[in-house]
This record gives structure tokens, sequence and C-alpha cells, in this order.
């Protein structure tokens, strides 16, 4: 029964509106909290497409509302992308101007235009979710273990993170904790540790969501370079770097929220 509700949950549309001051186009604090609890929830879905309709109060001319709304519907977009959410789902980001007052008793009336100024977002999954291809790929513990050289690169794989945070996902660490242990026993490698992020607008970095820095690729990156140190991996080994957005891998968006170690030295062991 669980488990049904679950499923059900991830297939249905879900919607969400954020709330603006009057003239503003600027997420209010408390709103921009309410948004990335939304996004939150959503995050376990697969994402079909995402709208986003910006309105305004009936106050002002039709040119000026037209444009408002416009900018109240850019700013959501931004928010989106500045947390990872890949803007080729994003298929419509519009400002539809004004909604105009019903028919209210009169000390409603702000109350009622306070609720017209808002963005309307509408998140419609596929039904049913789609069937991720998975690829064999040869353990990271065996590519250390094996023959290596200056330049060489390659990718954590199933070391994932949960979207808009440096932390990892529970899964990974099992794996990370294998890597940990091959890196003790190969001790001629020095590396550099690279973070990414996936969605981000340019090669913008993305924001950290527990920190509220744009500095989300090197957070990731520190984080396993302070979790190898923990594990007795020497840190004159290792550097970290964050990459921002510069190299994604042009497939599914959680796999652009990664880190690749790259190989800088290989000499004698200490």
């Amino acid at each position: 029964m669980f488990l049904s509700a679950m499923v059900l949950a991830q297939t249905e549309t879900r919607t969400h509106e954020v709330y603006f001051e009057t003239d503003k186009f600027e997420v209010p604090p408390t709103e921009h909290y309410r948004l990335l609890l939304f996004m939150s929830e959503i995050e376990g879905m697969d994402i079909k497409k995402v709208s986003i309709y910006g309105f305004t109060d009936d106050r002002g001319s039709d040119s000026y509302n037209m444009v408002l709304s416009q900018n109240r519907a850019n700013s959501i977009k931004t928010i989106f992308s500045n947390n990872e959410y890949d803007e080729s789902i994003i298929t419509n980001v519009d400002g539809k101007g004004k909604i105009l007052l019903k028919l209210v008793k009169e000390e409603d009336i702000h109350k009622i235009r306070g609720l017209n100024r808002k963005v309307e977002i509408i998140v419609e999954p596929y039904n049913p979710p789609r069937v991720a291809k998975s690829k064999e790929k040869p353990k990271v513990e065996d590519i250390i273990k094996g023959e290596l050289k200056a330049g060489d690169k390659f990718t954590l794989d199933n070391i994932l993170f949960k979207t808009g945070y440096s932390k990892l996902l529970p899964e990974s660490k099992p794996v990370l904790e294998s890597i940990a242990q091959a890196l003790l026993e190969r001790k001629d490698i020095y590396f550099t540790i690279q973070g990414h992020v996936c969605c981000t607008q340019n090669s913008r970095d993305a924001i950290d969501r527990q920190t509220k820095k744009r500095n989300l690729s090197v957070a990731r990156a520190k984080y396993i370079y302070d979790f190898l140190a923990k594990k007795g991996v020497n840190k004159r080994r290792m550097k970290y770097v964050g990459m921002r957005r510069k190299f994604p891998l042009g497939g599914e968006p959680k796999f652009d929220r990664r880190v690749d170690i790259l190989v800088t030295y290989v000499g004698t062991s200490n």
C-alpha cells in the first residue's frame, strides 16, 4: 500500500505557487524557502517538463504587467538553474500579465491582489517513469589498482550527490569506502579531485543549499577530499578543485553532479 502511494506520487502532476511583493520580481526569502522545499519534494520524480507562468495583479498598464510577469517567471527559472535542474525540461517560461480582480468585499481586495502577484509552476512527470539504462563499467577500485600515468582521468561512478548539496546519497558511501581502501593500498599516485555541477546557466557554479554559497562544485570536491583524508589517505597526495559546469557529459543531469579523479603524478610508494 505504501509502495503504491509512493509510485503514484512520483507520476502525478505537481504544482506550486510563488508569491511576490507589489512591483517586485525578486523572490522574497520566505517564498524562496518554500520553493526549495518544493524542489526537494520533486527530486525523485522522472520529470518530463516544467512550465513556469508569471502573473501580476490588476493594477498597472498592460505593457508594464507583461514585462513584470515575465521577469517573475524568469526569476523562478534562474532558481531552478542555480539548484541544478536541467533547463531542457523547462519548456515554458512565460509572463501572462495581469489577473483581473474578482468581485469581492472591499476589505479583501489587498489579499486577493497579493494572491494574484505570483508565479505558477507545473511539474509534469513521465507516466510511467522511464527505465534507466545501465552500462557496465570497470570499478574505480580496479582502475586504481591497474596501470596509471599522469593525465589519466576517471569518474567516481556511483558517487552521486543530492541535488543542490555537497553531501553524498547514502548508497554512495560504501562505494567511496572501497575507493578509499584502494587509494590507501596504492600509495604511488598523486591526484586532483575535480567537482562538477549540472544544469547551471553557462559555466557558472551552482548554489550550495546548505551554505547558500555559489561554490557547490568546490564543496563536492572537498567533501571527497575530507572523506579520503579521514580514512588515512595522505593529504600531500591530494588536491581538490571545483570545475563548475565547464564539462557536462551530455547525458542525464544527475551524472553531471559528479567527481572526477585526475592523476597528476605516478611515482614510487612512500
